[in-house]
């Protein structure tokens, strides 16, 4: 479970997050929405330990996580994706898999010289892993296609392929319909609910797509003017006067009328 506790974030003299808190309960997917200039995309980067906040603190199965480095938390099983995709563009799909998983024994010059043998072994784990998440996102046509050539969709499922590499603890996906046709938009919704529902994934995922939310997410955290609004269900959010105002309705409006 993650748990964020007052979460204040001050640039000079703007407040982008103003004492937030909510919870992501182990096995949910949650949903977080919001306006833009919400605050939602500055939290994503203060939980991944892009910024710190200015004050309050973040849990993760009750340790304080607060302020801990990226690669800390990567190491401690938080991830994220971007809403811009950050692949290794001259790679290919394999090779961007068979990057992620850290401390590798090829990366130790003694390892390398006086254990080949477990560098060796751990190279086959790994390249199974890679064929396994490639084989899961119906990537096999690409898998040796350089990342750059990869269509929007496409590097997508790359970035959340990146985080099955690892024994990822909770997951934030900020965006991930952002530029993806609807029939791919679908698929990546099919394999989030199948990594959520079989492999016991938890997500936390910034979207603007309501439909694309009301499929994945039970619980809805709804930011604005970087306060927490409103928190319920699809059909609670979906009805709830204030959100409709800040957010769904102008997101939504249709010949200036409220939807």
């Amino acid at each position: 479970m993650l748990l964020l506790k007052n979460i204040y974030k001050k640039f000079g003299g703007l407040l982008a997050v103003n004492g937030t808190s909510f919870t992501v309960e182990k096995g949910t997917i949650k949903g977080l929405i919001g306006p833009n200039g919400a605050g939602k995309t500055t939290l994503f980067n203060i939980i991944a330990g892009m910024i710190a906040p200015s004050s309050g603190q973040i849990f993760l199965d009750g340790e304080n996580i607060t302020n801990l480095k990226p690669y800390e938390l990567f190491n401690k099983g938080l991830l994220r994706t971007f809403q811009i995709s950050q692949e290794f563009s001259t790679l290919t799909v394999r090779d961007n898999l068979l990057m992620v998983p850290s401390n590798q024994p090829g990366e130790n010059l003694y390892y390398s010289w006086f254990s080949p043998f477990k560098v060796k072994q751990f190279e086959k784990e790994i390249q199974k892993k890679a064929d396994e998440v490639i084989q899961f996102l119906e990537l096999e046509n690409v898998s040796s296609e350089l990342a750059k050539n990869l269509s929007g969709g496409q590097k997508k499922l790359l970035e959340l392929g990146r985080t099955m590499m690892v024994d990822a603890k909770i997951v934030f996906l900020d965006e991930v319909g952002a530029g993806v046709n609807r029939t791919l938009l679908n698929k990546i919704g099919e394999l989030i609910l199948k990594l959520n529902r079989d492999k016991g994934y938890t997500f936390c995922m910034i979207e603007h797509d309501m439909e694309f939310i009301s499929r994945l997410c039970k619980s809805v955290t709804v930011m604005a003017e970087g306060s927490v609004l409103a928190e319920g269900s699809v059909n609670e959010i979906k009805n709830n006067d204030e959100v409709i105002e800040a957010y769904l309705g102008k997101q939504n409006n249709k010949n200036g009328q409220k939807v």
